[in-house]
């Protein structure tokens, strides 16, 4: 629920509705109260006109703040739709979840709300009613009429630096950065999450998926509760981010002991693992760690299109998907497993491993971009890279995908001298992979 609403626009401005609503209401009634006991040195500062000058100040506010208010969600929508269609649908979340956004749009609906609901208390003297203008509301008004000014120059440079793909890369690199630490510890081979998983037996029961959907979490604390009751040892192999069809299984569960499982301990099973199990309409970073991987990715393949062939565009971004990568590589990948108060495994969780990264980080920019050497010299680089932070025992899915490059670097037309550069690239990658880092000498 928290994640739903971070990535939601509406939350804040909605929330600044209601306090301006209440402010509105709650000022001019201090200002009945105190009117007559404001010091002079503050009534300097404060609104003097008349009933008609304060309905003129306000109307005017409340009329100009509905109009930029139309303004910057146009713009806002503008940058939506350029976001999707020019670099990635799932960018969206990163703008709907953007707080300067989000505060601004509060600031401008507030301060229309407060004008409107402080207006109504402004009482000229027609009608028999006495006079009665809130001379501290009033400038209330005026100060968030102020702040809103200023809030749409700040705005308007925000939306020009936040529309740069540069920025937008940055912004999926430091909200994948934040995922990977919150979720995937560094490398230990004795933490009690590590080890070798169990295999499922023959006689395994499936655990159907109760709602189709993407995995946007699991609830490992439920999970283990319902194995460690059940005296039986869950397997989930769907990673987060994966698409769940109602029905299919999401993985399967097996006793402990050998016994079968009695039909009321299978039943309630069942329903305690399908609600440990959350499923959502879109993926989400709440548990995905290759979801940002994924926005690098679809920046990468979209700049590699005809339509936009930015191949400048396509390397940077493979330069933020190599520090991911070489990122969690040196983090605890593959299976995770949950253990009891006896040290008994009772849950399997599926994580990426580096073919998986590997995979994803490079197998759409080597397709897409097969006939641009510098995409495939920086997909090199990667595999430089990757290969020196990485251990012995994680190479062979970089010798594979170096194979594969290779493969494509001989079925395509190059000039000599950019054959000869992306050969000489991958001897480097060879190199580092045997340990040993060379340096080109400047010519």
């Amino acid at each position: 629920m928290r994640d739903t609403l971070r990535a939601q626009l509406w939350p804040v401005p909605t929330l600044g509705v209601v306090l301006a609503v209440a402010a509105g209401v709650g000022l001019p009634r201090l200002d009945a109260r105190i009117q007559h006991e404001i010091p002079p040195w503050l009534t300097e500062y404060l609104f003097a006109g008349s009933a008609d000058a304060a309905r003129t100040v306000l109307q005017a506010i409340a009329g100009s703040l509905i109009s930029v208010t139309a303004l910057t969600f146009s713009l806002t929508v503008v940058t939506l739709q350029l976001a999707s269609s020019q670099f990635s649908p799932r960018l969206l979340r990163t703008f709907t979840a953007d707080r300067y956004v989000q505060t601004t749009l509060a600031l401008f609906l507030a301060t229309f709300t407060y004008a409107l609901t402080v207006l109504r208390t402004v009482r000229t003297g027609d009608d028999e009613q006495v006079v009665f203008v809130p001379h501290l509301s009033v400038t209330g008004a005026f100060l968030l009429a102020l702040a809103s000014v200023l809030g749409l120059v700040l705005f308007l440079s925000h939306l020009a630096r936040e529309i740069r793909v540069e920025t937008m890369m940055r912004s999926v690199h430091s909200a994948a950065d934040h995922t990977i630490h919150r979720l995937l510890p560094e490398k230990d081979p004795a933490a009690r999450d590590s080890g070798t998983p169990p295999e499922p037996p023959a006689d395994a029961l499936p655990l159907p998926v109760g709602r189709s959907g993407f995995l946007t979490a699991v609830d490992e604390e439920a999970l283990l509760e319902a194995a460690a009751e059940a005296d039986a040892v869950l397997l989930v192999d769907r990673l987060p981010g994966s698409s769940l069809i109602a029905g299919t299984p999401l993985g399967a569960a097996w006793p402990r002991t050998g016994e079968p499982f009695s039909p009321q301990t299978w039943t309630r099973l069942l329903r305690r693992t399908s609600e440990a199990v959350s499923t959502g309409a879109e993926r989400t970073d709440a548990q995905d760690v290759t979801f940002g991987l994924r926005q690098l990715t679809d920046i990468v393949a979209k700049a590699l299109s005809p339509g936009i062939n930015d191949p400048t565009t396509a390397v940077h971004g493979l330069s933020h998907s190599s520090a991911l990568v070489c990122d969690l590589a040196r983090r605890g990948l593959g299976p995770r497993l949950l253990r009891d108060d006896h040290h008994q495994v009772r849950v399997v969780l599926q994580r990426p491993d580096l073919e998986n990264l590997l995979d994803l980080a490079v197998a759409q920019p080597l397709r897409y971009g097969a006939a641009e050497p510098a995409v495939l010299a920086r997909i090199l680089m990667l595999l430089r890279e990757l290969a020196w932070t990485s251990t012995p025992e994680q190479h062979p899915p970089i010798v594979a995908v170096l194979a594969r490059l290779r493969s494509t670097t001989a079925a395509q037309d190059f000039h000599a001298a950019e054959r000869a550069r992306l050969t000489k690239l991958a001897q480097q990658v060879e190199q580092a992979l045997a340990g040993r880092w060379t340096y080109d000498q400047m010519h």
